[in-house]
């Protein structure tokens, strides 16, 4: 008589197979749950970093002084003829009644400047997409008649770019050597509990027992493993994170901190997808040793 199993039968016996085997299910659920906090860390590390290097890539822009004496259509028609310029991300006019009170803010010495006395004069930002075509919308605006000079921070915005460049090139290649150790430890682990019950394996490979009968419990022993040390993982790392946020939003408000309420549902779904991908490629590679036998 042929017998039916539903997804229950399979859970049950999953569910069975981490109870008797109690100590490697929790060794495995503990070395998953660091391994996912220590990547998550640096993980979470990576994009503050990126977040705040963002914020000094808004250096990335030009100032453009024009002339003392110029008409206000001539400094119309001059803002017209920047604003088709290549490479532009944005332009923003400064007049020199502005400028001066920003002087007047940020220096005492401006206090005692009159506007007849303004020596400052009517100046264009401007906000460029790309350090490479720098030198060419310099060469461009300095042929603009009305010009006086154009200003720019290039060289600290191109080492700004190099160092993001090379902080992410760093710690992307120590991400995936984490994920790789990561796996490698957990399918060692996992192949403890498929060893411990090598026995069983062997008896129903002898009664006929077909490849994915014997597989299904052990790959849903291995997504549970795998969502319990998410869920594990994500509470851990939820309070450690908020320890720094409070810690650096305290004593180091020049950096900025981006608050684990935007990103816990993605640290949330990315631990979940990394837990059960690690516990279903554990638990099929430990099989397979014992399923080809």
């Amino acid at each position: 008589m042929k017998r039916h199993y539903n997804l229950f039968y399979f859970i049950g016996q999953a569910f069975r197979g981490l109870w008797r085997n109690g100590v490697m299910t929790f060794a495995s659920i503990a070395v998953l749950m660091s391994c996912l906090v220590v990547i998550g860390g640096f993980t979470l590390l990576v994009y503050n970093i990126d977040v705040n290097l963002e914020q000094f890539g808004l250096m990335n822009d030009l100032v453009v002084l024009l002339d003392y004496d110029l008409s206000e259509e001539e400094i119309v028609a001059i803002g017209e003829q920047l604003s088709g310029l290549d490479n532009l991300e944005s332009i923003n006019r400064v007049t020199k009644s502005e400028g001066l009170a920003f002087m007047k803010e940020k220096y005492d010495v401006y206090d005692d400047v009159t506007e007849e006395e303004n020596p400052l004069s009517d100046k264009y930002d401007l906000t460029y997409l790309s350090t490479e075509k720098v030198p060419e919308m310099k060469y461009q605006i300095n042929q603009i008649e009305g010009v006086r000079r154009v200003n720019d921070r290039l060289d600290l915005a191109t080492t700004i770019e190099s160092f993001k460049s090379g902080i992410m090139m760093i710690f992307v290649w120590f991400l995936i050597i984490l994920a790789v150790v990561s796996v490698f430890i957990i399918v060692n682990t996992i192949k403890l509990s498929v060893f411990a019950r090598r026995h069983e394996i062997s008896v129903m490979r002898y009664v006929g027992a077909t490849g994915w009968f014997i597989t299904l419990p052990f790959l849903i022993e291995g997504i549970v493993i795998g969502l319990l040390a998410s869920a594990a993982a994500f509470f851990v790392e939820w309070y450690f994170y908020g320890y720094i946020e409070t810690l650096v939003m305290s004593d180091l408000q020049m950096i900025t901190i981006v608050t684990f309420g935007e990103i816990k549902k993605y640290v949330l779904i990315g631990f979940a997808a990394l837990g059960i991908f690690t516990g279903i490629v554990g638990s099929s590679i430990s099989l397979g040793k014992y399923l080809k036998s």
